[in-house]
């Protein structure tokens, strides 16, 4: 797909484009990079999809760490992705910059918050795109859109640079238009070497993880898993999954207290009419539920660590649908944000890494397979990507 073309699809920020050549020489020379409007690029304002939140805020001094290790891996920067509000949704629209467009799922929606990236990507206009990702920020728009994608081990990736939401929570994750592009980034990012050596990671699937998504698309993970020769089940929550809804929801809503909370007091922004209400929510809430909540996720975390296994990955949907389309009801909306949420929850409140693949569809539209392992196992995760990108060239 041309680039041309691909300017249609709503990906970039709107304004004069933000280009930054590359600083250095390496692994990623010739690759075209997108940068989500929450990660700095020095000189210019971090707009965080809120024309609030870039008046009242100046040009980045430094490159985020992101950035500067990609550039200087040899990738440049082609521009600025849009980017849901402060990055408070999964549905991936903006209200002031517009929804980017689904290139392989036309009429629905692109997934967010890192929609804007996920689309540069999957238009064929970036080959690699920085994302961030708390609930589900990468996991959710790769699957909508039919590309790789990759949240880290929590603390793997520096968070310096990258406008705050829920710390603890917030991840950098990044898409790639293939399992080795998306290898070589994270074999940057992560400052590490290539997983080449280590023993291939054993494949169990949670099947109760599974059964969140809808029954086509339940159907389609579980045929995957046969074709990847996955014989063995575990389940994912011990506990409710409404707990881990529940716990994530609060817990990450405190966080934003603290972390937005004294700029959105301060400045009274105007949020579109789906985030205003979340916003206002989150600010609402008494600081003191959060202490059983915290204990709560420690134990959940705890036991999450203990059952996967240190050379274990389990497949677990990255969304529990396709992309929904734009005209879907408050009512479907609202669904697909519990589950999806609780799903991404697995990972958020135990800090694990999970790779997003595109090797399911249902109906013609995509469908992530993501693989979670236990915390520093990124690049054996990496490696499974390709080795299944392989795989997958066997099953046409």
């Amino acid at each position: 797909m041309s680039g041309a073309r691909a300017e249609g699809f709503g990906a970039w920020v709107p304004g004069p484009r933000c280009v930054r050549p590359a600083t250095g020489h390496g692994t990623l020379d010739g690759a075209r990079l997108a940068v989500k409007d929450l990660i700095d690029i020095a000189g210019l304002v971090t707009g965080g999809g809120n024309p609030g939140w870039a008046a009242s805020h100046g040009p980045a001094a430094h490159d985020a760490p992101a950035v500067e290790r990609l550039r200087a891996a040899g990738a440049a920067v082609i521009g600025k992705t849009v980017t849901d509000e402060l990055a408070f949704s999964l549905e991936g629209e903006n209200a002031h910059h517009g929804t980017p467009r689904n290139p392989r799922a036309p009429g629905r929606l692109p997934g967010g918050s890192s929609s804007g990236s996920a689309v540069a990507v999957a238009a064929g206009s970036a080959d690699v795109a920085l994302g961030t990702d708390t609930g589900g920020s990468v996991r959710v728009p790769a699957s909508f859109c039919g590309v790789y994608g990759m949240r880290p081990t929590h603390g793997r990736v520096p968070l310096d640079g990258v406008l705050p939401f829920a710390p603890s929570y917030d991840t950098v994750g990044w898409f790639a238009r293939d399992a080795t592009l998306l290898a070589a980034a994270g074999e940057v990012l992560l400052a590490s070497a290539p997983a080449a050596g280590h023993k291939p990671l054993r494949l169990r699937i949670a099947m109760d993880a599974v059964a969140l998504a809808d029954a086509q698309c339940a159907a389609a993970l579980q045929a995957i898993a046969v074709r990847l020769g996955i014989g063995e089940s575990v389940h994912a929550f011990a506990e409710p999954w409404q707990e881990w809804l529940e716990a994530y929801s609060l817990l990450q809503c405190l966080e934003i207290q603290a972390t937005l909370g004294p700029w959105i007091r301060d400045e009274g922004p105007r949020f579109g009419a789906s985030i205003a209400p979340r916003f206002a929510g989150a600010l609402a809430l008494d600081p003191e539920l959060g202490g059983p909540w915290r204990q709560w996720r420690a134990r959940a975390a705890t036991r999450l660590h203990a059952m996967l296994g240190p050379d274990e990955a389990w497949l677990v949907p990255a969304a529990p649908s396709v992309a929904l389309p734009l005209e879907a009801s408050e009512e479907e909306r609202g669904a697909f944000y519990r589950k999806a949420l609780a799903l991404g929850a697995l990972a958020g409140h135990a800090g694990l890494p999970q790779v997003v693949m595109p090797l399911a569809e249902v109906e013609g539209l995509p469908l992530g397979v993501a693989f979670i392992a236990a915390p520093g196992n990124d690049e054996r995760l990496l490696a499974l990507a390709q080795d299944c990108e392989l795989q997958k060239e066997t099953w046409k």
